[in-house]
């Protein structure tokens, strides 16, 4: 079973410390780095958590005190919002837990009367692509650089409401 709520402001050292393991897990998956994640203080994942939509997972039967994944959705504009910071730590992919945030991601768009969900993914990341095909999202012809590092390209996915 996989439990997933939203933060609260007493997650922020919970939120910091799974962001860090997945830059440090998946480098060339995110827009950002270890190095300038690593240096933002507690106001920063106060200030993360303070504007909502960031979700951490759990299976309890491993422990209901470590997150087993992590996921953000924020609102950009009205009808879209925005799924980032995907991430599953490696002892607890393969039981749902990818699955389980996702969801919730679009079930939290639609409460905000959004009408779609995106993402962005990178071309290369075969996984997280299959996943996020799993879950209704299809490729849009959207195509950029990874912010961290441009030389790799990132797709864009979308999931209508």
């Amino acid at each position: 079973m996989v439990l997933v709520r939203e933060t609260v402001m007493d997650d922020w050292q919970a939120l910091r410390d799974i962001r860090l393991e997945a830059l440090r897990d998946a480098p060339t998956a995110f827009g950002s780095t270890h190095e300038r994640e690593a240096q933002r203080g507690e106001e920063h994942w106060r200030g993360r958590i303070a504007r909502g939509g960031t979700f951490l997972a759990y299976l309890p039967e491993v422990s209901a005190a470590e997150p087993a994944g992590l996921i953000g959705g924020y609102q950009e504009d009205p009808v879209t919002v925005e799924l980032v910071s995907m991430y599953v730590r490696p002892r607890a992919r393969g039981r749902g837990v990818g699955e389980a945030l996702v969801a919730t991601v679009i079930k939290w768009a639609s409460t905000r009367n959004a009408t779609s969900v995106h993402l962005w993914v990178t071309e290369t990341n075969s996984h997280a692509r299959a996943l996020y095909e799993r879950c209704g999202f299809a490729l849009t012809g959207g195509r950029q650089p990874l912010p961290s590092d441009p030389s790799i390209a990132e797709v864009a996915m979308a999931h209508p409401l």
